[in-house]
């Protein structure tokens, strides 16, 4: 199994995968996904990339946004109706985050992350997806998941989280309901040893 521990390496985790383990506590992040933006000496933050805002399309939030007129729905709907709206994280629930590959980029707001993985957090990423002019892969997601220093390096010493490489194919494969069982299969965990093993008291 490829993983690493925080303290090898460069020592952080920056363009990983999180997989909530059965360990995890906090069920906000039972089954997560999480792809890792950042992490430093500081603290932690990432995108949950496998659960969808259930009431928002991404052509009702373009409208919604006065980014495109009601009338170009239609439009949008081929467009970028493939797109979901990811629930990202708990933290900033209202603010708009695009995961997208590197074949796009805004000077001065556009974070390289790693392996042709790019996160920018301007309204203006969304006028070029909008237009058609965007990047040509990107998921969007509400909210993200941060960790104050030492918390993440904590929670994954108690196995709530798996750390392991990141695919960025899995990033913005539109099935959101299988990437955490795929992510566990690319690791050699079978998900159904993985839920057979917990709830034991």
């Amino acid at each position: 199994m490829s993983t690493s521990r925080p303290d090898e390496a460069s020592g952080y985790l920056d363009g990983q995968f999180l997989l909530a383990m059965p360990g995890m506590t906090d069920a906000r992040f039972a089954r997560s996904l999480i792809y890792v933006c950042a992490h430093s000496a500081d603290g932690a933050m990432g995108i949950i990339v496998n659960k969808a805002v259930t009431d928002l399309s991404m052509p009702d939030l373009l409208v919604q946004l006065d980014i495109a007129p009601e009338a170009d729905a239609i439009r949008l709907r081929e467009r970028v109706g493939h797109m979901p709206v990811l629930m990202g994280g708990p933290v900033e629930g209202k603010r708009g985050f695009v995961l997208h590959s590197d074949d796009f980029h805004i000077d001065q707001s556009t974070l390289p992350i790693d392996d042709g993985i790019c996160l920018t957090a301007t309204v203006e990423i969304l006028r070029a997806i909008a237009s058609g002019e965007g990047p040509a892969s990107a998921v969007l997601a509400l909210g993200y998941a941060g960790w104050q220093a030492g918390q993440l390096e904590s929670e994954i010493l108690a196995n709530g989280w798996l750390n392991c490489p990141a695919d960025p194919e899995l990033i913005f494969n539109p099935s959101l309901d299988a990437k955490y069982d795929r992510a566990l299969r690319m690791n050699g965990i079978e998900p159904a040893m993985l839920s057979a093993s917990s709830g034991r008291a």
